[in-house]
């Protein structure tokens, strides 16, 4: 058990949020705070930023970097002292002699993910030379932006010349075929039927009746219509010589 010396009042202080990586990418921040602070060995001096995302889903989030500006190490001063370089030309500032000369001045930093999980900064470069997401192709609709053609008051209209027909000459026109008219049937005259004439039927052989032939005394001699021979056998018409 640790005695705190006074009461704490939580409510008066902004609690601290957990740590949370941001994806690797570009972001707009700014610095909001910046210090030079020794090294852990003490044998030289970083410059120590802090720097607020401006805009997107983690704005409000904070970005740290440090820069050893003063160290036994050469290498790693150089580095350091190029990347102070990126940041005063990001921001439009070629000499300063005070960190706070870069604060609140929007620029872009790159922001990658360590094997560790831990987000380290990659780069800075002026707001103007980010790379925009890539957007879909705009295609507008020609039928929204098309102007519907303006008719003019019918006063203003010029009229409309009808060519003459050409009648052609009667020998090359063509007789026009009257169709017949149909009368109604009100008006129509009658057609009169002729009758019918009947063919007679002629029944088979089996069906006729039989012609009855009277007998010889019943029949009537035929005369004939021949003159009578003269008398000695010599007929009218023959003379002998």
């Amino acid at each position: 058990m640790a005695q705190l010396g006074a009461t704490f009042d939580a409510s008066q202080v902004d609690p601290s949020q957990p740590f949370e990586t941001l994806p690797p990418g570009d972001y707009r921040v700014q610095i909001v705070a910046s210090e030079m602070r020794p090294t852990k060995a003490g044998t030289g001096q970083y410059l120590w930023m802090e720097m607020e995302i401006l805009d997107g889903p983690f704005s409000g989030k904070r970005v740290f970097d440090r820069l050893n500006l003063i160290n036994p190490n050469q290498q790693a001063a150089d580095i350091a002292q190029r990347t102070l370089s990126a940041i005063c030309h990001a921001v439009g500032r070629m000499q300063v002699s005070d960190s706070e000369e870069l604060h609140f001045k929007p620029l872009l930093v790159k922001v990658v993910v360590d094997k560790e999980g831990y987000n380290q900064t990659k780069g800075y470069k002026p707001v103007a030379n980010a790379i925009p997401a890539a957007r879909p192709a705009f295609q507008p609709q020609q039928a929204r932006y098309q102007q519907s053609p303006q008719q003019q008051p019918a006063q203003y209209q010029q009229p409309v010349q009808q060519q003459p027909v050409q009648q052609q000459p009667a020998q090359y026109q063509q007789p026009v075929q009257q169709q017949p008219v149909q009368q109604p049937a009100q008006y129509q005259q009658p057609v009169q039927q002729q009758p019918v004439q009947q063919q007679p039927v002629q029944q088979p052989a089996q069906y006729q009746q039989p012609v009855q032939q009277q007998p010889t005394q019943y029949q009537q001699p035929v005369q004939s219509t021949q003159p009578a021979p003269a008398p000695g056998g010599v007929g009218p018409w023959k003379r002998t010589v």
